[in-house]
């Protein structure tokens, strides 16, 4: 039998796709990952039977082998062991602990293995899992996101991997608080708008007692609520100032942001983010840096639901090889029955051409692995 934990009432969300299996008391499994709770009856039904979930170790150096390879392993699987592994890292700097660079260093290796190896999967998590993310949740979309747009641009592996480091550590001193702001409805008062527009530098710092002295990666984090017209914090830093790395994790920051359920409004979709986002920034310098981060989310980005020509409704999986035309897997009939399994569709055809974008706050059920070819 697995070594089950008890699931904390409040812990699952109606309309999100579970993060991992779930068992009942024996043992005996009840939901698989990606399966989404409909409604809070059958919620309250199925804590009644007593949930469990098996306890998960963060993926940390300590238990890596000399040279392991990502691609064994479905980043859905590896889903709750990142959060883990961010936790538990933000946790080693935060209290100055001696491996907290290690640890650093490791989960921003482990992460860019894995968005090389399977870069549609990780962009996937981020777009599947946005409907209320947690802090870390939306600190490790942050990564992935910077990651892919980074090999747009033709970054260098240690390039690359700085910008990830300080994807994951930016928001340190807001971490704390991040989960309450998302969830409020009123404006910011005062002292939270001082915890706001000092968080990039007491994140800075707060890594350098730590031992994570990369300046590259200090600059970028100290860098990353800077604005290209110089309306931006704490600095006021504007144009050529600003690193490019810290425009990409900012862009990353307000994508993830505006395709995430708020307390004061809901969702955008992925491309209207985009194109709210493309608006604001046409005029800035470096615009290749906005134009190379959406191209290579492209319209339809991996793990949104799409309505087809023919009324199914269906997952994005890949992004295809044609513009526009991603891969796709229908998962809800034309009359809007959901479907056993999945059923993948060549969007190239005029009966399968994607219609629009949807954004429901109750998604439907998803057999990730399968769909993503790791059943």
């Amino acid at each position: 039998m697995p070594n089950l934990v008890r699931l904390a009432p409040g812990v699952l969300t109606v309309g999100k796709p579970l993060p991992w299996k779930v068992y009942d008391k024996k043992g005996n499994l009840l939901l698989v990952q990606g399966y989404v709770i409909q409604n809070e009856s059958q919620l309250e039904m199925l804590y009644q039977r007593g949930l469990f979930y098996q306890q998960v170790r963060a993926l940390d150096p300590e238990d890596a082998q000399d040279d392991p390879d990502p691609r064994r392993f479905s980043p859905f699987v590896e889903y709750a062991g990142l959060l883990q592994g961010l936790e538990d890292t933000l946790g080693a700097i935060a209290s100055q602990r001696e491996s907290a660079a290690r640890k650093l260093e490791w989960l921003a290796r482990h992460i860019d293995a894995i968005c090389d190896s399977d870069p549609d999967a990780a962009l996937a998590l981020v777009h599947i899992y946005s409907i209320e993310p947690t802090a870390y949740e939306q600190t490790l979309f942050y990564a992935i996101l910077c990651r892919i747009a980074a090999q747009r641009l033709g970054f260098d592996p240690e390039r690359s991997h700085r910008l990830l480091m300080a994807a994951l550590t930016a928001n340190l001193a807001l971490l704390p608080h991040q989960d309450k702001l998302n969830q409020s409805r009123s404006t910011l008062n005062a002292q939270q708008r001082a915890v706001v527009e000092k968080h990039p530098e007491l994140s800075a710092d707060a890594l350098a007692k730590a031992g994570i002295e990369h300046e590259q990666c200090l600059l970028i984090i100290r860098q990353h609520h800077e604005r290209f017209d110089g309306s931006g914090y704490p600095r006021g830093l504007s144009g050529a100032d600003i690193l490019p790395e810290a425009k990409l994790l900012s862009l990353s920051e307000r994508y993830t942001a505006m395709i995430t359920k708020r307390a004061y409004r809901n969702r955008f979709r992925a491309d209207q983010a985009m194109a709210e986002i493309l608006a604001v920034v046409k005029a800035a310098p470096q615009p290749e840096i906005y134009h190379a981060f959406f191209k290579a989310l492209t319209l339809y980005p991996p793990g949104t639901l799409v309505k087809l020509a023919n009324r199914e409704v269906a997952v994005v999986t890949h992004r295809g090889h044609r513009e526009n035309m991603p891969m796709v897997q229908a998962i809800v009939s034309p009359k809007g029955n959901p479907y056993l399994g999945s059923f993948s569709r060549d969007t190239q055809q005029e009966e399968y051409r994607i219609e629009q974008i949807l954004m429901p706050d109750i998604l439907p059920p998803l057999n990730l692995a399968s769909m993503w070819g790791y059943g």
